[in-house]
């Protein structure tokens, strides 16, 4: 198996891998919701704005992540990872955990300092996230589990508050997503 940044060849793939992965676990309208925002995310997002990742077994990409840049009013270069997605066949097999631990080492090497998600602890506490409040830093929408907000500091060994709001881009500033 190998990791690799996305490529823009790959787009329809990517999208469909998030589609299959979320209609197998969220239902069908989810899968739907979920590779609409991964197509936007993709298309519409700058490249300073965007990391993409995925996995790939047997010339196939079998997992994908993102990162995009989440901005906050005082300057930490600062990444938000949404989504993750790894083949339903290829689940439990720890590729998620090594897919995103490969791209928090791409992003500390190119000078991100935080990165933040939104999701279940219980897996995200594998790859470095701890629950952080919205007192440390604010989420970019109003959260409907706050406690799935998590981050990890790439620089030290824990989150320094952040002052003010933060903004995410486009594809991901609609409440549904949050």
């Amino acid at each position: 198996m190998i990791f690799l940044s996305y490529s823009s060849s790959n787009i329809e793939e990517i999208k469909q891998l998030f589609t299959k992965v979320f209609s197998d676990s969220e239902g069908q309208s989810e899968g739907v919701l979920i590779g609409n925002l991964v197509y936007d995310l993709m298309t519409g997002t700058g490249v300073q704005d965007l990391y993409g990742f995925v996995a790939i077994e047997n010339k196939k990409i079998i997992g994908s992540i993102f990162f995009t840049r989440l901005i906050f009013e005082s300057e930490v270069n600062v990444f938000l990872l949404s989504p993750v997605a790894i083949h339903t066949s290829y689940q439990r097999q720890g590729i998620g955990q090594k897919l995103i631990n490969f791209g928090i080492h791409h992003l500390k090497e190119n000078g991100v300092g935080l990165v933040f998600t939104y999701g279940d602890l219980k897996f995200y506490s594998k790859v470095g996230f701890s629950l952080v409040t919205e007192k440390l830093a604010k989420a970019p929408l109003t959260l409907t589990y706050p406690e799935g907000w998590l981050g990890q500091s790439l620089v030290s060994d824990e989150i320094e508050p952040i002052t003010g709001d933060s903004y995410c881009v486009e594809a991901l500033n609609k409440p549904e997503y949050w």
